[in-house]
């Protein structure tokens, strides 16, 4: 019974949350068995995590278990270490975490499933080559560019092509916000130098949205040593940033400097046949056929960013699914009308500066530079 009332409680998670916030608290839980009536014992990792899902997310959680079983539920949290039931699921642990440290890597972000174009050539070009060599090609490896492009997929790539070759590599994803939550758990409890060996001892570090640091000096300062301990041992670190690493107000310089002596690399919107593209290989791994003309009907109109164009995507399967319709571009513009109304009327500095570079065939970030 637990399994399926998890598994149900994870499904309505994930549609009610962002992406980052199911994969940061959510995806890293645990269920233990319980027969004991109505009820769900989770397990966390640390302390910090409980602390954030209780405030967060519990009663989301009860709610979504007490619809499944139509019965008043109880759910209960604690650190893994607390529990004294936790070796019943030693083996789902294991299996579910990849990493030491972290949130899982996404098995679904691989190079396979990365549509590489002109907009992320040289990004997708430099994170496979990372693999074939890690810590000596590019090393840091700093990402940046826009919401919703394809940042974390490429990053995950590198982490799960990494870890097929050799399942012993120690490596880690984890989100900069995450990471300020776990240095500041580790100080509360006295555990600060487990918080520095776990993370000075990866293969490779995955580390996401470093903008989050600005203004936090004592994650700065974590995050320094560390950084330089695992250069010094030629350890891959991957970092990406919504922002070039000296646009970011509140960081500090040498955590800047340190960051420019790889390879930093933007990844811009997608040109108009990478969305086609995009939109292609999604609906094969759907088992969903998407005539062309649709595929560029859609591309044509939703510009903005990868993630917006699955979004449009899923609703335009939706839609024929349902109604047992021919995917046609008529279709498409009944599915996406309220979306294509709210594009209708963005004019952003962002879509000028597309158009713009488009026009003259450059790149944004060569326009912005």
């Amino acid at each position: 019974m637990q399994n399926t009332l998890w598994d149900h409680c994870l499904n309505s998670l994930k549609a009610g949350l962002s992406e980052q916030n199911y994969n940061t608290w959510i995806k890293p839980l645990y269920v233990i068995e319980d027969e004991e009536g109505p009820s769900l014992t989770l397990l966390a990792p640390n302390k910090f995590v409980v602390n954030w899902v209780q405030k967060n997310y519990l009663e989301q959680i009860k709610e979504a278990a007490e619809n499944k079983l139509q019965a008043k539920t109880t759910v209960a949290i604690s650190v893994g270490g607390e529990t004294q039931q936790q070796y019943k699921s030693t083996k789902k642990k294991s299996a579910f975490n990849n990493t030491a440290v972290g949130s899982p890597l996404n098995g679904s972000y691989t190079f396979d499933t990365f549509v590489a174009g002109k907009s992320n050539q040289l990004a997708h070009a430099a994170a496979a080559q990372i693999t074939e060599n890690p810590g000596t090609s590019y090393n840091p490896f700093f990402i940046y560019g826009g919401v919703g492009l394809g940042k974390t997929h490429l990053m995950q790539a590198v982490g799960n092509k990494i870890k097929k070759s050799n399942s012993k590599t120690k490596v880690a994803y984890i989100h900069s916000e995450r990471f300020v939550g776990e240095m500041v758990s580790a100080l509360q409890h006295n555990t600060i130098n487990a918080f520095k060996s776990s993370y000075r001892s990866l293969d490779v570090l995955l580390i996401d949205d470093i903008q989050f640091f600005a203004g936090k000096e004592r994650s700065q300062e974590e995050f320094f040593h560390t950084f330089n301990v695992l250069l010094e041992s030629n350890k891959q670190i991957i970092i990406t940033s919504d922002r070039f690493p000296k646009e970011i107000r509140g960081l500090e310089d040498r955590l800047k400097s340190r960051f420019g002596w790889g390879l930093t690399v933007s990844i811009d919107p997608p040109e108009l046949e990478t969305c086609v593209a995009i939109l292609k290989v999604k609906s094969e791994l759907e088992g969903f056929d998407l005539p062309e003309d649709v595929a560029f009907f859609i591309a044509s109109k939703i510009r903005s960013n990868v993630r917006e164009l699955e979004g449009a995507l899923r609703k335009v399967i939706a839609s024929s699914t349902f109604t047992n319709q021919e995917p046609t571009i008529a279709l498409a513009k009944e599915s996406l009308r309220d979306l294509l109304a709210i594009q209708a009327k963005q004019i952003t500095i962002e879509n000028i500066q597309k158009t713009v570079a488009e026009y003259y065939n450059i790149r944004v970030s060569d326009l912005l530079s």
